[in-house]
């Protein structure tokens, strides 16, 4: 093999797939390997399966259903981070809900696209998903904001505070508390109680939880993918 080859093959990025459907996953594998920057590493049809070979391929990304035979790709989706640090996991699924969506953002899942998304749009978001942050199909935002949105912000508006909310527009912009506390004009430790507060009030646990959780009450704009 060339210098040259040697350089792509190690720049490539290594796609594991983790889906019941053998038909998917051996398309999807086909379409990475025509892709110069982009690697099928194998796939895997259970979760029980997918973790072993996360463990010892070390894959750069995984891109995983939702719902496999043997457990939720939600649930799963911590265990892979844990087995390989670096990896990215992308969840699909063929019936998004709000709660699934929760779930991905808690579990650290890098983005959740509907099954039914272009091939295009797949591609581009395991090239660009990142850790932190959660890339949603614009279409299903739309979907779940569409279901019951009047009722919900209805619901929502009396759960935070106008300071509070100041907060957690700021966090939507991925600030941390020191930033927050200077922007705002006050102490770190004031900043961190509105935080615990913004938590508390949700029902989260997290800073991307809570934008999430606030993107669905209709809180906050929904985040269109790049």
């Amino acid at each position: 093999m060339t210098a040259e080859a040697l350089d792509v093959e190690a720049k490539q990025t290594s796609v594991l797939i983790i889906d019941d459907h053998a038909a998917f996953a051996e398309l999807l594998t086909l379409a990475l390997e025509r892709e110069p920057d982009l690697h099928g590493a194998g796939f895997a049809r259970s979760v029980a399966a997918g973790l072993g070979m996360c463990q010892r391929l070390q894959p750069d990304v995984v891109v995983m259903d939702c719902r496999l035979p043997d457990g939720s790709g939600t649930s799963a989706a911590a265990r892979i981070r844990s087995l390989a640090p670096q990896a990215r996991v992308v969840l699909l699924t063929a019936q998004p809900t709000a709660e699934e969506l929760m779930q991905a953002a808690a579990a650290g899942a890098c983005a959740f696209l509907a099954k039914g998304a272009s091939l295009v749009t797949l591609l581009d978001t395991v090239r660009h998903a990142h850790p932190g942050s959660i890339e949603v199909d614009p279409l299903m935002l739309s979907a779940f904001s569409e279901h019951g949105q009047a009722r919900s912000r209805q619901e929502a508006s009396p759960l935070l505070t106008n300071r509070q909310m100041e907060v957690l527009r700021l966090m939507a912009e991925g600030k941390d508390v020191r930033s927050n506390a200077k922007t705002l004009g006050i102490s770190q430790n004031t900043c961190r109680g509105y935080v615990k507060a913004i938590h508390a009030r949700l029902g989260v646990h997290s800073q991307l939880e809570a934008v999430v959780k606030a993107r669905q009450l209709g809180l906050l704009a929904p985040r269109i993918a790049g």
